[in-house]
């Protein structure tokens, strides 16, 4: 135990802060923390980039939650609790999740935090700020909502927190997220936290950020080092019937399986359990009641398989998840990356499966292009495709495309070829009409026959 405190101690963090995480059971701080708390307690704006499950909320909650010691109060009174803190997350599940670690980070401090998120009544959100909290964890959407009400007040607030910020201009918060820096002090703490940093979030950090520290922990969209990956190469009308295998023959007890759209995990999950497969879905659809439900039975192991889109991509934490499914190969290679991040997280080993059909190779290809590894490939017997296409998925034969990209690596327009046919359509070339020899005429004659006679059947000849 005195190792465990000494190595946070060494961070700069006070005696009660080091007594939570060692009661937590921490046993040494991540590098993400190594570097980002002194950085933070030192008042400097951050950019940390690491992949998930490296304990990235540690790293800005512990900081925080001292910086605003110096404020803390025993009072009751609402007056001596602003809003001194503010965090914004892409999903409840995330926002939920951060707020829930400031809360045990913070228990030996008088200090308050709440969280503000959609989907539910804003009665008992609105009661919890009128209290006073120095911490706010919340969604853009519904913050605004309590901003209209002007049930939030900001006018105190020294550290904003933007945390999986790449996720939230993803799903196109970034409006909300100008709004809402509006209306924040123009001095304060700028933080910003990602699994991923691509352009786009360093132009965001340049109107932001003032001189910020940055730290890249792990390679830009890097994945977990202990996360094995296949893919199976499956027939498309086959592949809910393969993921029905897979969990059964394998005795699969805890699966995460990742589908493009909310319909198709309602219905996928539906169908698992026509297969007798303990199944409920997630999504952005359900009510926030039906997804804690879902996510809670999912945990407890009462519910073997959680079909979700995107929107849990992020915000679930599950400890010791050992498998994730990508039913549907994702379009974007960064979903890819944030999806298989549910697995293989605080130094355990995870397994990302993903079942391919021949319309995935080319988010296939941009998926290994975007991590830098080739992906396995395992053919499932009586699953796989039919055709030449099995060759091509399994690696032994190049693509089509990739084909035509070897003949012509040029960046003009490739020639668009029809599915249907082995080569594309080429209209013949227009050829002359023979002309009977008896009917012959010299083209001399031709060209002076009245045309009016021509549409009477000809001139009469005299008698």
């Amino acid at each position: 135990m005195q190792v465990i405190s000494s190595a946070f101690e060494q961070l700069g963090l006070i005696p009660p802060l080091v007594a939570t995480v060692a009661e937590l059971g921490y046993s040494k701080p991540t590098p993400v923390q190594e570097q980002a708390i002194p950085l933070v307690l030192s008042g400097r704006d951050l950019m940390a980039g690491a992949q998930t499950g490296t304990g990235k909320t540690a790293a800005f909650a512990l900081p925080i939650l001292q910086r605003l010691v110096p404020f803390a109060s025993p009072s009751a009174s609402p007056a001596r609790h602003p809003v001194r803190a503010l965090v914004l997350t892409p999903t409840r599940e995330l926002a939920v999740q951060v707020a829930e670690s400031f809360r045990d980070y913070g228990a030996k401090l008088p200090l308050r935090s709440t969280v503000i998120y959609g989907g539910v009544d804003m009665n008992a959100q609105i009661d919890q700020l009128r209290k006073g909290v120095e911490v706010v964890v919340a969604t853009p959407g519904r913050l605004l909502d309590h901003v209209q009400n002007k049930t939030v007040m900001f006018n105190q607030l020294s550290v904003l927190v933007l945390d999986e910020a790449d996720r939230m201009l993803d799903m196109g918060f970034l409006p909300d997220i100008k709004r809402i820096i509006a209306l924040l002090p123009r001095e304060r703490q700028n933080l910003l936290f990602s699994a991923t940093f691509p352009d786009e979030i360093r132009t965001l950090a340049k109107t932001l950020l003032r001189n910020p520290a940055e730290l890249q922990i792990a390679a830009r969209n890097a994945v977990a080092d202990l996360v094995t990956h296949v893919m199976h190469p499956v027939a498309r009308e086959k592949k809910r019937e393969l993921l029905s295998y897979l969990i059964q023959t394998r005795g699969l007890r805890q699966v995460l399986v990742f589908t493009g759209t909310r319909i198709g995990a309602n219905r996928l999950a539906h169908q698992l359990r026509r297969d007798h497969i303990h199944a409920d879905a997630i999504h952005g659809d359900k009510s926030q009641a039906e997804r804690e439900a879902a996510l809670a039975d999912f945990k407890s192991g009462k519910t073997t398989v959680l079909v979700a889109t995107d929107v849990a991509s992020r915000g679930l934490d599950i400890e010791g998840l050992p498998q994730v499914i990508n039913f549907d190969v994702p379009h974007s290679p960064e979903d890819y990356v944030h999806r298989i991040g549910r697995t293989g997280r605080a130094g355990m080993t995870g397994e990302a499966i993903s079942l391919v059909s021949p319309q995935d190779h080319d988010a296939v290809a941009a998926i290994e292009r975007l991590i830098k590894k080739r992906i396995e490939r395992v053919l499932i017997p009586n699953f796989g495709p039919s055709g030449p296409s099995v060759a091509t998925m399994m690696g032994d034969q190049p693509s089509h495309k990739d084909r035509e990209r070897r003949r012509s690596p040029s960046s003009g327009p490739k020639r668009q070829v029809d599915p249907i046919f082995s080569k594309p359509y080429e209209p013949a070339a227009p050829t002359a009409t023979p002309i009977p020899a008896a009917n012959q005429e010299a083209p001399q004659a031709k060209r002076k026959r009245p045309q009016l006679a021509a549409l009477l059947g000809g001139l009469k000849k005299a008698s």
